[in-house]
């Protein structure tokens, strides 16, 4: 985990998952994001002791496990006001929400209940209903609306870069997931639309290296997603009859050479595939149908 300075005040960590960091004052910062676990948040404290860089707030971009799994040591061990946005909030609270909508409602059992899946609980100090100015006394920076790849996830711009979360992935990281995880495929390509408007010198994905010309990259996850989309309709359109919904889970992930080794990690794909789904749904491309008790997938021909 390396510390990268981006300007007098503004930092990041960067490591599988990048950590943010903003200096506000001689007494006053706050980390973007806490990673997955508790040994993440220990090298970020001895980093942030070691320049005397202050530690006083904490926001979460959204509520997955490798955003704010470190958070529980955090607040164990430093007295930090903590914020996330609404829904996140709620996840952060009851952290087996997460499992609990993979799994479809059912109740999971302890081995689909990992560090990946489920942190451990984080209070909330003040719950974001909107993007805008955040200022609590000398603390002040913009948060952005940036949905697709959670529900209600927010961005944080300031000194014109913009900490983008998982809005967006580096070049290699959107490439190396082939099914990007979304849970919405509209908002995941607005969102990426409305990063390409927005007045920043440069931008830190949750995953990846910071960049100035980070606009490459925005259009290199465009179209990954439009890949993603085109692949599912092509693998529907040829099954005339439709095609049994898990089967095209196995199919699409099959096409974009993806083994999946474990349950849970099924469960990731098969909510990105539907996300992607329900945009084509929407879109008046597909539909479900329940033929022979299965969930079919069928091309709406014109």
């Amino acid at each position: 985990m390396e510390l990268h300075q981006l300007t007098n005040n503004v930092y990041y960590f960067q490591s599988s998952v990048n950590i943010g960091y903003i200096r506000f004052t001689e007494r006053e910062g706050m980390l973007i994001d806490a990673g997955l676990e508790s040994q993440t948040m220990k090298k970020v404290l001895r980093k942030l002791d070691e320049k005397d860089l202050p530690l006083t707030h904490l926001f979460i971009t959204h509520a997955h496990a490798d955003h704010y799994g470190g958070a529980d040591h955090l607040h164990k061990n430093r007295k930090v006001f903590t914020m996330a946005p609404s829904f996140e909030s709620a996840i952060l609270a009851e952290p087996m929400l997460e499992p609990l909508y993979l799994f479809h409602g059912t109740n999971p059992m302890a081995e689909w209940r990992n560090k990946f899946l489920e942190g451990k609980p984080v209070q909330v100090d003040l719950v974001l209903t909107e993007e805008g100015e955040v200022e609590l006394g000398e603390t002040k920076f913009t948060t952005i609306a940036l949905p697709g790849h959670s529900y209600h996830q927010f961005g944080v711009i300031i000194n014109d870069i913009l900490f983008a979360s998982d809005a967006y992935f580096g070049k290699d990281i959107i490439h190396k997931h082939g099914i990007p995880y979304i849970v919405d495929a509209q908002l995941t390509i607005e969102t990426l639309e409305k990063i390409k408007k927005l007045p920043c010198s440069g931008a830190v994905p949750g995953h990846g290296s910071y960049e100035l010309d980070f606009i490459a990259t925005i259009e290199e996850n465009i179209m990954v997603h439009h890949q993603v989309e085109a692949m599912l309709r092509d693998l529907i359109s040829i099954e005339k009859a439709g095609i049994p919904f898990e089967q095209l889970v196995a199919k699409a992930c099959l096409a974009r050479k993806i083994t999946i080794r474990n349950v849970p990690s099924y469960m990731l794909f098969r909510t990105a595939v539907t996300a992607y789904l329900t945009k084509l749904m929407k879109e008046q491309k597909v539909s479900f149908q329940v033929k022979d008790n299965q969930l079919m997938v069928e091309s709406s021909f014109e």
